[in-house]
C-alpha cells in the first residue's frame, strides 16, 4: 500500500476541566451532534466517542466527562472514567479555557474561572504522574490577543508534559483544521474501525436520552443541579417509519419533579418538544416523543444507573 493510500485510525481522548469546550470540539470535529453542550459543567457523565474523518485516517475522538475534585459517587466515577479514557487512547489532548486562565490571573475571574485553574494544575500533576504525554490545546482565544496567548502556553508547556501546543476556537471552528491535520498523523497506521460514514458509537436508545437531558439542563439549568438522569424506557419502530420514544426522567426529590413540569407543565412540554425537534433531525423521520417524570431519591447511589451510564459503580 503506497503512503498515499495509507489508512490510519486511533483513539483520541479529550481531557479538561469541566466546561473547558470538549464536547463543542468534539461535535466541531465530528461535524455533527454527538455529545450535549450546555452551559452547565460535568454535563458529560461518560465518555461519548464520535468518528471523525481527516484524509485517510480515522480519529475516535472520546469526549471524557470534565476532571474536578469529586465529592460524590457519581463525581469520583465520571472522574474515573475520564482518566480511563486517557489511559486507553493513542493521544490525549488536554483542553484549557484561556480566558479562564487569564481572567485568574488578573484577579478578575470569578469562583468558576479560579476552580477551573485548579482542575488544569490537577490534571497536569495526573499527566505527570501517568508518564503521559498531551497535546495542548488552547481554547476559547476569541477576542485575546496573541501576547496573552502565549505567555499562557509557555508557562503550561513550561510544566514538561505537553509535546504541542495549538490555539482554537471550538466554537466557531478557528484553528480546528489545523488540530485535527496533526492528529490524523499521530494516530497509527490501521484500517478504520468504524464505517467511513458513521459518526459516533453511542447507541440511538442513550443518544436520544442525552439529548433531552441536555434540553431539561438548557431549559431549567438555574434552578436544577445535576440531580437529573434520563432512561429511554421504550424505542419503538413503527410501521409508518416513524419511531415511537418513551422516555422516563428521574429527579431526587419532589421540588426537582415540580420544576421540571412547570406551571401546567409547561416546562416539560418546551424539553419535550425541543428534544423531538431534534431528534427527528437526527433520526431523519418523524419522533413520537412521551416524558414520564418520576422522583427517585436514590437513583444516583444505585448500581444499576451506573452500569447503563458504563462507569464504575466502585470506584
Amino acid at each position: 500500500m503506497t503512503e498515499a493510500n495509507t489508512t490510519r485510525a486511533g483513539f483520541v481522548a479529550i481531557i479538561g476541566a469541566p466546561n473547558a469546550g470538549k464536547s463543542t470540539l468534539v461535535n466541531r470535529m465530528v461535524g455533527t451532534k454527538v455529545s450535549i453542550v450546555t452551559r452547565k459543567v460535568q454535563t458529560t457523565r461518560f465518555p461519548i466517542r464520535g468518528v471523525a474523518m481527516v484524509g485517510n485516517a480515522q480519529l475516535i475522538l472520546v469526549d471524557t466527562p470534565g476532571i474536578f475534585k469529586p465529592r460524590r459517587r457519581l463525581d469520583r466515577a465520571m472522574v474515573r472514567s475520564a482518566w480511563s479514557g486517557a489511559e486507553d487512547a493513542d493521544v490525549v489532548v488536554h483542553l484549557v479555557d484561556v480566558q479562564a486562565e487569564l481572567a485568574a490571573a488578573d484577579g478578575t475571574g470569578k469562583g468558576a474561572d479560579k476552580k477551573s485553574v485548579e482542575d488544569v494544575e490537577s490534571i497536569i500533576q495526573g499527566l505527570k504522574g501517568s508518564g503521559r504525554q498531551a497535546i495542548l490545546a488552547l481554547n476559547k482565544i476569541d477576542g485575546v490577543k496573541r501576547d496573552r496567548m502565549l505567555a499562557v502556553a509557555k508557562t503550561l508547556f513550561d510544566s514538561g508534559v505537553y509535546s504541542r501546543v495549538f490555539m482554537i476556537s471550538a466554537a466557531d471552528g478557528n484553528g480546528v483544521e489545523d488540530l485535527s491535520n496533526y492528529l490524523a498523523g499521530q494516530v497509527p497506521e490501521s484500517p478504520w474501525l468504524y464505517p467511513a460514514d458513521q459518526s459516533a458509537d453511542l447507541p440511538v436508545r442513550l443518544l436520544a436520552s442525552e439529548i433531552t437531558r441536555e434540553k431539561i439542563y438548557l431549559r431549567v439549568h438555574e434552578e436544577l443541579p445535576y440531580a437529573a438522569t434520563v432512561e429511554t424506557t421504550a424505542f419503538e419502530e413503527r410501521k409508518d417509519g416513524s419511531v415511537r420514544i418513551e422516555q422516563l426522567i428521574q429527579v431526587e426529590r419532589d421540588g426537582q419533579r415540580a420544576i421540571i413540569l412547570g406551571k401546567g407543565g409547561q416546562t416539560l412540554k418546551w424539553i419535550g418538544s425541543a428534544s423531538r425537534e431534534e431528534l427527528t433531525e437526527l433520526l431523519d423521520r418523524k419522533v413520537h416523543l412521551f416524558l414520564h417524570v418520576s422522583v427517585r431519591e436514590t437513583w444516583a447511589d444505585e448500581r444499576q444507573a451506573y452500569t447503563d451510564m458504563g462507569l464504575d459503580f466502585d470506584v
